[in-house]
């Protein structure tokens, strides 16, 4: 249904930090570190465009690393988005940031340039390294006055739930433009995951209320529903309902694996999605990623396989993070652990509805 096709694309794992919640260093550490050489990366791009052409899809890159600014070739990886009109995004740190570099990247095409934020002060730099906190909300600044848009994300777990809220006020201060959370994968660091389907219920609605507290003020920042729980506690609320125009057969939003968005990692692997650690669908360097999309990538399209999701009457519009699904217990299609959706809220419709048996082929 979206005519923008997403590639999440890791050029390096360079990088200044080694995060505790990083799915590059969290399950070793001390692992070899992929980069694309020129080549490669020439390779990798017209691989992409060939793809797009094909699928009549219009080309969205979200450029990332580890932090893809240290890799050598980043500016000229610029030259060749500029040249072909290529909008993207940045996904990085802000150590090497400045109004000079801030005002380049803008010139060459950057929409947005996201950072993150995983606690207050103290959080924040136990998860990242001493300083990173302070210097993210300074390199905000640069970021806006170069009109670029300013994005914050934040990876929830149990470790910091607590101290989202704050984070809220941290990030409207500074004036980002953009903030959203997403959960954490278990992926082999030393962070909580026990985060029990009330407990970040309770999160999202306290959420609810200091965005719109925020709206109500004129708050600049936009706070963006990311996970996509949110569209079972706005179902809740009354502030989504199924359109009644929706088809049968067709997915309208939720997690947008073997939808519309692919990963690229530095030695060239696809991924059906970068958050999913056994998700390989194929190599840039021996596969056309076209071929992949109708291939490989239909392992990630059987939705009637979802074991709680298929019976579920968002199925279209949610199936909350099949990767953390996966992260926990090993099965993409498996329960997401913090979805409280169930036959006593009307959401799960029992096998001997036909409203089910119908809504399994969706």
């Amino acid at each position: 249904m979206n005519p923008y096709f997403a590639f999440q694309w890791h050029i390096t794992d360079e990088c200044d930090q080694r995060c505790r919640h990083c799915y590059i260093f969290s399950g070793d550490p001390c692992r070899h570190l992929d980069s694309m050489d020129w080549n490669q990366i020439e390779e990798t791009f017209y691989n992409c465009i060939d793809f797009c052409r094909l699928y009549n899809r219009t080309p969205y890159f979200y450029l990332t690393g580890g932090d893809p600014i240290l890799h050598p070739d980043f500016w000229r990886l610029l030259d060749l988005f500029h040249d072909h009109s290529i909008r993207f995004t940045i996904m990085g740190n802000p150590f090497h940031l400045n109004d000079h570099v801030c005002r380049e990247i803008k010139w060459y095409g950057c929409e947005k340039y996201q950072l993150s934020i995983d606690g207050l002060r103290q959080t924040h730099d136990w998860f990242r390294k001493p300083g990173s906190f302070d210097c993210t909300i300074e390199k905000i600044g640069c970021i806006n006055r170069a009109g670029i848009r300013s994005v914050v994300m934040t990876t929830v777990s149990k470790t910091n739930i607590e101290e989202i809220p704050g984070i809220i006020d941290a990030v409207a201060e500074a004036g980002v433009n953009i903030f959203s959370f997403s959960r954490y994968v278990p992926s082999g660091g030393d962070l909580d995951t026990s985060m029990t389907p009330a407990e970040y219920r309770c999160l999202l609605a306290k959420c609810d209320r200091k965005f719109k507290e925020y709206e109500a003020k004129g708050c600049t920042t936009y706070f963006n529903r990311k996970d996509h729980l949110w569209t079972l506690y706005e179902y809740e609320q009354g502030t989504f309902t199924i359109p009644a125009d929706a088809r049968k057969g067709i997915i309208y939003a939720g997690c947008n694996c073997g939808n519309c968005h692919i990963t690229i990692l530095p030695n060239g692997d696809i991924y059906a999605c970068r958050r999913v650690a056994e998700s390989k669908v194929g190599n840039v360097s021996e596969d056309r990623i076209a071929d992949v999309w109708m291939t490989e990538m239909e392992e990630y399209r059987q939705y009637d396989k979802f074991s709680k999701c298929s019976s579920c009457r968002l199925l279209a519009f949610c199936r909350g993070c099949p990767a953390v699904a996966k992260g926990t217990s090993g099965n993409f299609y498996a329960e997401d652990p913090q979805c409280w959706a169930s036959e006593e809220n009307g959401l799960i419709i029992k096998e001997n509805n036909d409203e089910h048996n119908e809504s399994r082929t969706a």
